[in-house]
């Protein structure tokens, strides 16, 4: 659990995020990573700041948006003694979503080229941890997902595809990704969402994104038990 501290810890300039106005009913907090963007935003939710409406994740940035003008430099001051929990390990987290997954992407040899891994090793290190939310974007209910196996870092493709279809499993970068429609896009394909699982994105569900910031998701090779 995130708690908020009684006195500012003697290094927080050193591990603290930097703090912009954003208009004047927003402040927008920059980091170094999407790992303390998930510990931060988690601790701000956790301390329930009076006249905070919203908190926005993205890769290194979360934005605040603010009920009024006269909460953002209160809420700036607050902000001064939140401290985020340590991250929990992988190892010790149950996953929220399981994705089945065929490994049969147009991509899977050149990631395992690309990473030095055989195509079998790529689908292990994929399935082997669970993967979190870090932000949503590019498309409703498209989820970046953040902390999977190092080896899996990947560039983007030289040229997007200007079809890559619903369900398609992907990695670009530090993030993996399941595509929720057809649509352009560059990621490194190395899979398919397996058919009977619940949409991405769905209007007639009270919230309609399946994978949302903070949740653990598991993928799981079709087959494997």
């Amino acid at each position: 659990m995130s708690v908020i501290a009684d006195v500012m810890e003697p290094n927080r300039a050193q591990t603290g995020p930097s703090v912009h106005e954003y208009g004047d009913q927003a402040l927008l907090l920059e980091f170094d990573s999407t790992a303390q963007v998930l510990a931060w935003a988690d601790a701000i939710r956790a301390a329930a700041l009076p006249g905070v409406l919203d908190i926005v994740p993205a890769a290194r940035t979360v934005l605040i948006k603010l009920a009024g003008p006269r909460y953002q430099a209160p809420t700036r001051q607050r902000l001064g003694k939140v401290v985020p929990a340590e991250p929990p390990r992988p190892t010790d987290v149950r996953a929220d979503v399981t994705i089945a997954v065929h490994y049969d992407g147009p991509d899977l040899d050149e990631v395992a080229r690309l990473t030095g891994l055989s195509p079998e090793q790529v689908v292990t290190a994929h399935t082997a941890t669970p993967w979190r939310v870090g932000f949503g974007g590019f498309v409703p209910g498209f989820a970046y997902l953040v902390g999977g196996d190092p080896r899996l870092e990947v560039p983007r493709r030289a040229e997007p595809r200007t079809r890559v279809p619903v369900g398609a499993v992907g990695l670009a970068g530090e993030f993996s990704g399941v595509y929720p429609r057809e649509c352009p896009g560059g990621w490194q394909l190395i899979g398919r969402m397996a058919e009977g699982q619940p949409a991405l994105w769905d209007l007639d569900r009270d919230n309609p994104a399946l994978l949302t910031p903070g949740m653990w998701v598991r993928f799981r090779a079709v087959g494997q038990e």
